[in-house]
């Protein structure tokens, strides 16, 4: 026997509409909650998986409430808190060399000209005539190493052996330098002033270096600037140059040297280099003509 069934429409359309409205829903209301677990587990669960690679000692937490982004903004706060930090703990042991000396001037500006046919002082060379001049500026760093005033420095900072040398402070005090000894064979000199009450900088272990490490440098830039403070790290070890004057009439030959990219300049010649504990692991010696970035520094074991 055959049967037939009246099928209501109206009650099948509504039915399906309802069916459609609570799918939507269901995907909303999915899609939210997986927004919010991301948010509060998924950022938890990265650093938690990361946490396996990388020791907590090495790298801070990389959520900050729940922002991943924090790492970014948590490396640059923390290097710039190790900068600070040495440059506060070491700056009072950091000195500007300055010199004090007497040269005579020559005030006849046809000095260098020869004149052959007379034509000035009828027949006679020019008279040359010479003038006293006081010399006193800043020329150097240095840095402390014994708290009765001995400092270390480059020997051709104070290779004048008939000029009078001070050494500044931070807080500009001043200390005579009482005596000088120049090391024959490397570009160190150690300066022996009057001071009683200095504080030394803490020698590192520069056979400890590695290529890449951070290093700050502090100095005298251009005889002018007095603590100036760069940043850079180690670019290379165990360097050779051969340092000297821009005519090459006074050159020394430096072996086993370290190479940075912190910026130096005339003037920081005898400054530390520091590690960012602010133990010195090198003298600033020289930097390369005609190229950026490229300096060079003495290994503070040798000292």
């Amino acid at each position: 026997m055959e049967h037939t069934v009246e099928v209501n429409r109206d009650s099948v359309k509504t039915s399906k509409n309802a069916f459609f409205i609570l799918a939507i829903l269901l995907f909303l209301l999915g899609g939210f909650v997986g927004i919010v677990g991301d948010r509060y587990y998924g950022a938890a669960y990265i650093d938690k998986y990361l946490s396996t690679l990388i020791p907590k000692d090495i790298l801070p937490p990389l959520t900050q409430n729940g922002n991943t982004s924090g790492l970014i903004e948590q490396k640059v706060v923390n290097e710039q808190s190790v900068v600070i930090d040495v440059v506060k703990k070491v700056s009072p042991s950091v000195v500007t060399v300055g010199i004090k000396k007497t040269q005579m001037i020559s005030q006849n500006p046809f000095d260098d000209f020869f004149d052959p046919f007379g034509f000035f002082g009828f027949g006679q060379q020019p008279r040359t005539q010479f003038q006293e001049q006081q010399i006193e500026q800043d020329i150097g760093t240095g840095f402390v190493i014994t708290k009765d005033g001995l400092i270390v420095t480059n020997k051709h900072v104070v290779s004048d052996t008939k000029a009078q040398y001070k050494v500044i402070s931070v807080d500009n005090k001043e200390y005579q330098v009482e005596n000088i000894y120049r090391d024959p064979s490397l570009d160190l000199a150690i300066l022996k002033t009057s001071a009683t009450d200095l504080e030394p900088l803490p020698l590192g272990d520069s056979s400890q270096l590695e290529v890449g490490q951070f290093v700050i440098a502090i100095g005298t830039a251009l005889g002018e600037f007095r603590n100036t403070v760069t940043t850079g790290v180690v670019s290379g070890l165990g360097r050779g140059i051969t340092a000297g004057d821009p005519y090459g009439i006074s050159t020394e030959r430096l072996d086993n040297v370290i190479q940075t990219d912190a910026a130096i300049n005339p003037g920081n010649s005898g400054g530390p280099l520091l590690n960012s504990g602010g133990q010195v692991i090198g003298v600033n010696v020289a930097t390369a003509g005609g190229a950026n970035n490229i300096s060079f520094a003495i290994p503070i074991n040798v000292v």
